[in-house]
């Protein structure tokens, strides 16, 4: 290749990525419209999530259902982190964290739970206590005892944030499904879990599950929103399908079992190393169920 076609090949590259990376930003007549669909683009669009099909129970021949742990300090989970300050420039791209609780704020994102077990459900206004902490100094408590109207001053808000985001939990189903004669995985709750904001200043806060996703309710939302794909810049991943492809790295603490659902450091306490080769036999036997399956 000579030098003329390596550099109008390395240009239409970098053209071609812009392009779909910043929606629109050939046809922008102004910075402002970089990242925004044109009336002819919104008209044509047509994407959606894969739609789940339709699983008869018969056709179930084997099922579990997990309890996972995303910890966000592993690099290979930073896109469901990053971008902590919400901020962008010609892509949509938010963490997961800002998308799922603006949605919430909004209504969008009806189907929200106080448990895994989805039987407590829970609006914005009841979240607001565990996301939020208002605190009075010692000035406003003076102005308050002497009977005077407290100056707003006085008045410390510490509202949780994406960058307070620790980790996420996940519950899904394992399932056999004998039809298709695959292994399948759905993801059915979401968790963003973050330390409790009353004591959020303290050396180890310890971490609470601020609510709880019905997953197939956010699917079209999570699906509108991308994140960055470090492999290829030009071709970014949605927050869907990250999740429902397991792009991500997670450790499992609990398993449907007969003695209540019980979490791994229940039966084996103060053992760090032994609680993650104990999930490592969990995942390891949900594997070997599909390798036995097409053993002869």
């Amino acid at each position: 290749m000579n030098l003329r076609n390596f550099v109008l090949t390395v240009l239409g590259v970098f053209v071609s990525l812009i392009s779909y990376g910043q929606t629109n930003v050939l046809n922008a007549d102004t910075p402002d419209d970089i990242g925004k669909k044109t009336a002819e683009q919104i008209l044509n669009d047509n994407d959606h999530p894969l739609e789940y099909g339709y699983v008869d129970k018969r056709d179930v021949l084997w099922a579990k259902t997990t309890w996972e742990t995303i910890d966000l300090d592993e690099r290979i989970n930073f896109p469901l982190y990053y971008p902590i300050d919400t901020f962008n420039i010609g892509v949509n791209r938010r963490s997961l964290y800002d998308v799922l609780i603006s949605n919430i704020r909004s209504g969008k994102i009806k189907n929200i739970y106080s448990d895994s077990y989805f039987t407590e459900t829970r609006t914005f206004d009841d979240l607001k206590s565990t996301m939020s902490k208002i605190d009075t100094t010692d000035l406003g408590y003076e102005q308050y005892n002497a009977g005077e109207t407290v100056d707003p001053q006085y008045i410390n808000q510490r509202d949780l944030n994406s960058a307070d985001i620790a980790e996420y939990r996940i519950r899904g189903y394992w399932y056999f499904d004998k039809r298709q004669g695959e292994l399948r995985y759905r993801m059915l709750g979401l968790a963003p879990v973050a330390p409790d904001v009353n004591f959020i200043d303290d050396d180890e806060p310890d971490l609470v599950e601020l609510f709880w996703v019905w997953y197939p309710d956010a699917r079209e939302i999570l699906h509108n929103t991308s994140a960055f794909n470090r492999r290829n810049t030009s071709m970014p991943f949605t927050l869907d399908h990250i999740l429902n492809a397991r792009r991500f790295n997670s450790v499992i603490y609990k398993e449907d079992n007969e003695q209540g659902d019980r979490s791994i450091d229940d039966y084996i306490v103060d053992n760090a190393l032994m609680q993650l080769l104990e999930s490592e036999r969990i995942k390891e036997s949900i594997r070997n169920f599909e390798m036995d399956m097409w053993s002869y």
